[in-house]
């Protein structure tokens, strides 16, 4: 009899948890997880078909209940508790994309408001999210649009804090972040970012390596080689400036849609800083360069 019993609870449970696991109101997922979570309570130790399934059933709910809550922390703007509660999932998950880009999301907005405290991690999250967009390891872009929303935010954000202490990187990053069917594809921002750090970084080390080495010496084909290769890199941050120019121009060709809005200051600030750099490379003429602003949108990015 007790047996029957047995049977008979054990088949009920397994009948409501399949009844309703496939259900989309809250109401019939709430069943089911609570008939899994008893049904593995009660019987897990059979570590049959059915009990893998509901146990797996109970994991998936259980994640999803706390990537909801890490969502909500963020959506309130509460990016303390978003990090406390997003910590330990990622302890159990490293791998959890979803997390990892609430918590960037997070970290960027918190760093953007002034707060510093949670830059460090908010680095990490931002690289290993990237390391799994790259190595194709992520099925669904949620908490993302799409994937190539993903790529976007999150290069563009890993670039806003390596800008000052890493620039070489900040400028990969921004290159990522502003590719083909981006969000920030037309966004002149970031090319006025690439700009910058393409001249803080890279551009810089090779003029300090190049004043070392042929400073005081006569020239030599060593010497005018990187003469080339700092020309070249000059020209890169020169294009760069000159999307952000021809971007933040209210006729641009960009489309509307999906071209931010900026001041007219800052189109004038870059200018600007435009004009002064591309006169150093061309003996202090600006010629050319209205044509460069003109053309610099139909070409691909160097």
């Amino acid at each position: 009899m007790t047996s029957q019993r047995f049977d008979s609870d054990k088949e009920t449970l397994y009948a409501i948890f399949s009844e309703n696991k496939r259900g989309l109101s809250p109401e019939q997922q709430n069943r089911a997880y609570r008939a899994a979570r008893e049904f593995v309570r009660r019987y897990g130790g059979d570590n049959n078909t059915d009990v893998k399934e509901a146990r797996k059933f109970v994991t998936d709910f259980e994640k999803a209940i706390s990537q909801y809550e890490v969502y909500t922390a963020y959506g309130a703007k509460n990016y303390a508790k978003a990090f406390e509660i997003g910590r330990p999932l990622l302890k159990t998950d490293p791998e959890d994309f979803f997390v990892l880009g609430v918590l960037a999301e997070a970290g960027y907005e918190n760093a953007l408001a002034g707060n510093a405290n949670q830059n460090d991690e908010s680095i990490d999250y931002l690289r290993r999210a990237i390391q799994l967009l790259d190595a194709r390891k992520v099925s669904k872009a949620d908490p993302f649009k799409s994937m190539d929303a993903a790529g976007g935010f999150l290069n563009l954000a890993l670039g806003w804090f390596l800008k000052d202490k890493a620039p070489v990187d900040a400028a990969a990053a921004f290159v990522k972040a502003v590719q083909p069917k981006s969000p920030y594809e037309n966004d002149p921002v970031p090319y006025y970012r690439l700009g910058v750090a393409i001249l803080k970084g890279e551009f810089a080390q090779l003029s300090a390596e190049y004043n070392e080495k042929y400073g005081t010496k006569a020239p030599s084909p060593e010497q005018q080689g990187m003469f080339e290769r700092i020309n070249q890199v000059a020209a890169r941050a020169i294009d760069a400036y000159a999307r952000a120019v021809a971007l933040s121009d209210p006729k641009s060709s960009a489309p509307d849609a999906n071209r931010p809005q900026v001041t007219p200051e800052f189109r004038s600030k870059v200018l600007a800083q435009l004009t002064t750099l591309y006169k150093s490379f061309h003996n202090n003429s600006d010629v050319g360069l209205n044509e460069l602003i003109a053309g610099v949108l139909s070409k691909p990015l160097p």
